[in-house]
């Protein structure tokens, strides 16, 4: 019959709950969040239904051997079977879970011992007894994961009765069991480490970083990660030695590089730089590296990353010529105004007049950078500042194809309507309730030499009669200014009956929008 020994089932206690298959199947709420946890601890462990492994051989043909049975099995026990991962004497791989023995181990997590399995009701009608194994003696211990689980067990098994083991031979048992489960320990915490070396390759190839080891003292260069995407295809076989990443860097950057690296080597510092790079299917890419010491282990190796910048230098360029164009436009800016106040200060009347005039200047400047701030700092549309000069003077009705202006004929055009715009309000048409401006122009088509842009302002309805200026006012002059000395072309003014007519005409060097 069975036998209670410490930490072994009794009668009672065995048969409660009708064993350790209940577990997967019913009992309390504790009872099943307990298995759940063993049945993912087994899954982490990676081990059933892999291959024999001597580790694992070696122990249960040893433990056979000292306690002279003919069967040692290391069980581990699922959801719906038993599995054996090393079994000494016993040709099955694995038997159901509701016929084995090992489940009443895992569901009281104790040792289980049964010297007369025909004398136990738990057992005596087993397949496993009645069957060609012949069960008559079993003894189990729990093998324990690092988190107190119960995989299985490594257990004993004769076909004969026999005594019941000592405390001194169940302590030797359990060690035993303690040693299985530092090999699977072992076995586990290494396919960890190997899915996460393959995760890290996988987020080093994803992110587009080369890992890379340098031996100084001969040279060798060990590559992983993104190391074919930054250096080509052929990185495994072409930069294998340091000679060979010096032949693949631009020849401007090997000196600066090799005084870099040689200084790392000598001092024993950080290596940190950037350099362009021939890749063979890519053509010129910016790589940086950073790199350390492996002092830990050899400290002549030299361990570092390496990362594609082609793009951040590309952003980088593109940022400093745009600040280089916003700084030569804000001079142009402010030398514009600069002369705007000078000169309009000789014109005014008083300071009501001169802050007048100097307000209009500068809107007039703003229609242009809003219009240049609207597109790419670079060109804005002829059309955008039409529409700007009809929002401020809305009697002014236009039309022509639309023209990108660079930001130099923008400003001038601005300031040219507004001088136009401003005395047809205080002197010409739009000082009348039915008068207006019609502005049009008109571009040659691409193919002669001397193309030309025409444009015509042409005022009507005006309430006042309209009579040619006495004298040159600084407007006329910052007309004339804008038309012929920043434009490069003409401008002619006639005093029509019916208003003023304004034709300038152009070098057609603007494309269409």
């Amino acid at each position: 019959m069975a036998e209670r020994r410490p930490g072994e089932y009794s009668d009672g206690a065995a048969s409660h709950g009708g064993g350790g298959r209940e577990l997967a199947d019913g009992g309390s709420e504790e009872a099943k969040r307990a298995e759940r946890l063993r049945l993912e601890t087994l899954r982490e462990y990676r081990i059933m239904d892999t291959p024999p492994e001597a580790a694992f051989d070696r122990v249960t043909k040893m433990v056979a051997d000292l306690y002279g049975v003919p069967i040692t099995l290391v069980s581990l026990v699922d959801d719906c079977r038993q599995w054996f991962k090393s079994a000494h004497g016993l040709d099955a791989t694995e038997t159901p879970r509701e016929i084995s023995f090992c489940q009443y181990v895992v569901a009281e997590g104790q040792p289980v011992v049964v010297t007369d399995v025909l004398g136990d009701p738990r057992f005596r009608d087993n397949p496993l007894v009645t069957g060609d194994l012949h069960v008559r003696f079993y003894a189990g211990v729990p093998l324990r994961a690092y988190n107190g689980a119960i995989l299985g067990t490594l257990c004993l098994i004769d076909r004969e009765e026999r005594a019941p083991l000592t405390a001194t031979e169940l302590e030797r048992l359990e060690d035993f069991a303690g040693i299985i489960m530092a090999e699977a320990d072992l076995r586990r915490i290494v396919g960890e480490r190997d899915e996460a070396k393959r995760t890290l390759e996988r987020a080093l190839d994803f992110s587009g970083i080369a890992t890379w080891r340098y031996d100084a003292r001969t040279g060798a260069i060990q590559w992983s990660g993104a190391a074919a995407e930054l250096w080509g295809a052929d990185y495994a076989t072409a930069l294998g030695h340091v000679d060979d990443f010096f032949d693949r860097l631009h020849p401007d950057d090997r000196d600066a590089v090799r005084g870099v690296l040689g200084d790392s080597v000598a001092h024993g510092a950080h290596y940190a730089t950037e350099y362009r790079i021939q890749h063979p299917e890519r053509g010129v890419r910016w790589i940086a590296v950073h790199a350390d010491w492996d002092v830990r282990t050899d400290d002549a190796i030299l361990t570092g990353v390496s990362i594609d910048i082609t793009e951040q230098k590309s952003r980088q360029e593109n940022a400093n010529l745009l600040m280089r164009e916003l700084h030569h436009r804000m001079r142009n800016l402010f030398a514009t105004v600069g002369a705007i106040i000078s000169l309009t200060r000789h014109a005014a009347r008083d300071v009501d007049d001169y802050v007048e005039r100097i307000s209009s200047r500068l809107d007039a400047l703003n229609r242009a950078q809003n219009v240049l701030l609207g597109a790419n700092f670079m060109t804005g549309s002829m059309h955008a500042l039409m529409r700007e000069v009809e929002a401020a003077f809305p009697r002014i009705r236009w039309s022509g194809p639309d023209l990108l202006l660079p930001e130099n004929a923008l400003v001038a055009m601005a300031l040219f309507f507004n001088e136009l715009a401003t005395n047809a309000a205080k002197h010409g048409a739009l000082t009348g309730a039915n008068g207006q401006v019609e502005v049009s122009w008109t571009q040659e088509a691409e193919g002669s030499d001397d193309r030309r842009f025409r444009l015509t302002w042409a005022e009507s309805g005006g309430d006042r009669a309209v009579v040619a200026p006495d004298r040159t006012s600084f407007g006329t002059l910052l007309m004339e200014r804008s038309v012929k000395n920043n434009l490069g072309g003409t401008i002619e003014r006639h005093w029509e009956p019916g208003g003023l007519v304004v034709d300038i005409t152009l070098p057609a060097r603007w494309r269409e929008a």
